[in-house]
């Protein structure tokens, strides 16, 4: 599989998390990597704690065609951005709520994907990858509301294969991964029962899977599930 040493690589939610180890696995491969996040001061600390490790430049707009002519030519994009996720009971939801849930995990990656091909490299080197999660392939109890938006990350992955070819775009879907979002403690003891291999998932690993999908010019349309073996219980 082609390097992607020199690639112009733009993450959005790199500052922390999956999107912090994408960035860290990419430099050490040569990438030239732009973080963006909602969180100014995240980004800043995350630039920092990068630096020594590669060539970096961090960039940060108001507006996402702002962001995206400041960052083109762009041969990669990866999408981990995410809040907390809008688990209520089913009785609770209301018609905000459920606008407010999507906002950041599908309608942003769409609207990105909506703008990106104007600032990227075109061809079939050239990818986007977002991120979905476990939720999307097993029901569970009480998540009507996140798995509608998880599971739809699959079909607009699909499609947008399609309108943007011979861009490529993938989607990473993870299970329960040790990030910020669960707090100070982590994930809690009991999830790791809920894998086959008694464990979560590290951003580190994960990582991987989006780097696999930066390289492999093979792949579009594509989801690759990270869980755990979670999936099978």
């Amino acid at each position: 599989m082609p390097p992607i040493h020199s690639s112009t690589i733009l993450i959005f939610g790199g500052s922390s998390g999956i999107g912090y180890a994408v960035a860290e696995k990419c430099l050490t491969e040569g990438g030239v990597v732009h973080i963006a996040s909602s969180n100014e001061s995240k980004v800043n600390a995350s630039v920092q704690a990068l630096e020594g490790k590669a060539q970096r430049r961090s960039d940060l707009r108001p507006y996402l065609e702002r962001l995206l002519s400041a960052v083109a030519p762009i041969d990669h994009i990866v999408f981990t951005a995410g809040d907390s996720l809008a688990v209520k009971p089913l009785d609770s939801i209301n018609l905000g709520l459920i606008q407010r849930a999507g906002h950041i995990r599908f309608a942003v990656p769409l609207l990105i994907a909506k703008l990106a091909p104007r600032f990227m490299k075109p061809g079939y080197t050239s990818s986007i990858t977002l991120t979905t999660g476990a939720g999307s392939q097993k029901p569970f109890p009480g998540w009507a509301l996140v798995a509608g938006y998880l599971t739809g990350l699959h079909g607009i992955t699909r499609t947008l294969a399609l309108d943007l070819k011979p861009l490529r775009v993938n989607l990473v879907s993870p299970g329960v991964v040790a990030t910020p979002l669960w707090g100070s403690n982590g994930p809690p003891e009991e999830v790791n029962n809920q894998t086959t291999l008694g464990k979560v998932g590290s951003p580190e690993e994960v990582a991987e899977a989006y780097v696999y999908l930066m390289k492999d010019t093979n792949a579009t349309g594509s989801c690759v599930s990270t869980n755990g073996g979670s999936l099978l219980l």
